[in-house]
């Protein structure tokens, strides 16, 4: 309902939940669209609709009046046509630590919301994007206490199958059983294909049925506003497969539009196939031994004057196990890569921090590491005492980035933090190269930062990101990487646009991973076009003939991108690093095959 509201052009800081008193036709009109779209079941528009949250826009003393006129605001939409309405109850964003050190009753402030839902008369109560187990279980214990209503419990939950305060799937779902909750799942966080993953990880158990509500995509940032990608089919065809996974109640949080609902019902059958699990196996990899060694002093500044620059990104892993990372480091290292890149917690999802990984490979492997810094962790102080630390661990290669908001990622209680942007964190670092901080201080030593920008080739108006371009190389910044390309010919077209800029750029190139991964990559992941013809030669290719399509089309674009540019950038799949060493060698050995001739 809200994403929806702001795209129709609501203030991103107007009430949602108070439109229900202001513009109670605005409501109805957006439920009886869902409802002529398929849907069976609606929420009220009361999330938000708690004291702590209305208190933000003056309305805390009339919680009762605006989820009681939810109720009846969506009654009115449905009227006599059968379909449900579920009283949307929203987390209060409070732990049991918080709420005990600051005097708050949890259960006094979802009694009051609750208690408002159920004298409206909904059909049942949807506590939803629950971060935290303790606080779900107020509230429904709240509901249980008040009425015999039936209940959906759906925490939020990233892709590793854990809640944001840490709480396995599997420890939910054994603790809501216990309490008598006949409908458990998630909702939120993860767009379709991550529901996937999430829904996979949850047990089966007689009398409990799951539930499945993703966003419609991974949100994108822009003009100060989240947008949602929209690809209704994409999403019924994944929903699809939730259901076959043994989803019940199936829907979309936020970005889900009336056509995502449309385009659920057309492909859902109306009788729920036999579920299919699907156990993953767990492989761990072989432990290595490292001995320390000295860091050259080249930079990919000199290198990219004498040969083709490879710069490979090997992300680091979501857990401790780093064992796969450094063979397959070794591996690009071994294959003719020249730099490692690492990302820093890309698309808001966190992972072990590069900095300590980077100097780990500097140390151990004598690897040149190439770090992605991202604004959105850091104020101001903490952005110079990090690219300080950089220098003193003898690392030099930054590549600055403003970096994902933090609500798109899996920790959608952190906050972003953007006290500088990628413009501004390269004139910072430019500031720290002349020996002073932003604000005059003396260092005492000049830092020796090798500063590259991001660039993004796949928009219809590359003009824009041509403009933006300029300001972060007069900023300082002195080389580029883009997004990466999965048309050849974007080669050519980036290199005539950008053919007036003097530093170098190493152009993204990605091996697909199979059919769903191309699909993935296309409808989820902000920033990223794959051509519908490089789509259908993917088209059902699974394993590794899903692999070897995508390596060859990789080696396509690779050879257009060499052809107009002395570097590239290759990036590494889920640590699939066997893909981007024989990308690598591939490079190499073109190379040594035109010194022949």
């Amino acid at each position: 309902m809200g994403t929806l509201l702001h795209e129709r052009g609501l203030p991103a800081d107007h009430c949602v939940e108070g439109l229900v008193l202001s513009d109670p036709d605005r409501i109805e009109k957006i439920h009886r669209e869902y409802i002529a779209a398929g849907a069976r079941v609606i929420k009220t528009n009361s999330y938000g609709a708690n004291a702590r949250k209305l208190a933000h826009h003056g309305l805390e003393n009339r919680i009762a009046e605006i989820n009681w006129k939810s109720v009846q605001v969506a009654k009115a939409a449905v009227g006599r046509n059968g379909t449900w309405i579920a009283g949307s109850v929203g987390p209060l964003g409070l732990s049991a630590e918080e709420a005990t050190s600051g005097g708050v009753d949890r259960e006094a402030l979802f009694r009051q919301q609750i208690g408002a839902l159920l004298d409206g008369g909904v059909n049942l109560i949807f506590l939803e994007t629950f971060h935290d187990l303790s606080e779900l279980l107020s509230a429904l214990y709240v509901v249980q206490s008040l009425h015999h209503s039936p209940v959906v419990c759906s925490m939020f939950y990233s892709e590793d199958g854990h809640a944001p305060d840490g709480t396995s799937i599997a420890t939910c779902v054994e603790v809501l059983m216990k309490k008598g909750v006949h409908v458990v799942g998630a909702n939120c966080a993860v767009g379709p294909q991550g529901m996937i993953q999430v829904i996979s990880k949850f047990p089966r158990a007689e009398g409990v049925a799951l539930s499945a509500f993703p966003n419609a995509t991974r949100a994108q940032y822009s003009e100060g506003r989240y947008h949602f990608m929209a690809y209704p089919d994409y999403f019924a065809e994944r929903g699809l497969e939730l259901v076959n996974m043994g989803v019940r109640l199936i829907g979309g949080c936020c970005g889900t539009t009336p056509a995502h609902i449309a385009a659920l019902g057309r492909i859902l059958p109306v009788k729920p196939p036999e579920v299919r699990i699907r156990a993953a196996a767990i492989k761990r990899s072989p432990r290595l031994s490292h001995a320390p060694t000295e860091f050259h002093e080249e930079t990919i500044l000199d290198v990219i004057r004498k040969r083709t620059l490879i710069v490979t990104e090997l992300d680091p892993p979501k857990t401790l196990q780093l064992d796969k990372m450094f063979a397959g480091a070794k591996a690009l290292k071994d294959s003719g890569t020249d730099a490692i890149t690492l990302a820093d917690n890309s698309l808001a999802i966190m992972r072990v921090n590069n900095v300590a990984v980077a100097h780990l490979l500097q140390q151990k492997l004598k690897i040149r590491p190439l770090l992605h810094l991202a604004c959105r962790d850091r104020n101001l102080i903490g952005m110079q005492s990090e690219l300080l630390g950089i220098h003193a661990l003898g690392m030099n290669h930054v590549l600055a980035l403003t970096g994902d908001p933090a609500k798109t990622g899996d920790h959608p209680g952190a906050t972003s933090v953007y006290d500088l942007n990628s413009v501004t964190l390269i004139q910072m670092m430019a500031q720290m190269n002349e020996g002073r901080t932003p604000s005059g201080r003396d260092l005492k030593a000049q830092t020796r930062f090798v500063t590259g920008c991001s660039f993004n080739p796949n928009v219809k108006n590359l003009d824009v990101q041509l403009k933006r371009l300029e300001r972060k190389l007069k900023a300082g910044a002195q080389y580029v990487m883009t997004q990466p390309i999965f048309d050849p010919k974007q080669a050519r077209l980036v290199h005539d646009a950008t053919k007036g800029f003097s530093v170098p750029i190493l152009l993204g190139v990605m091996p697909l991973l199979h059919s769903r991964n191309a699909e993935f990559l296309h409808n989820e992941v902000p920033g990223i076009v794959i051509p519908e013809a490089v789509r259908e030669r993917m088209r059902d290719r699974e394993g590794e003939a899903g692999a070897k399509e995508g390596l060859e089309i990789a080696r396509e674009i690779a050879g257009e991108v060499l052809a107009y540019f002395k570097g590239i950038y290759f990036i590494t799949p889920f640590l699939r690093y066997e893909l981007t060493v024989e990308l690598g060698q591939w490079v190499r050995d073109q190379e040594k095959r035109q010194k022949k001739g």
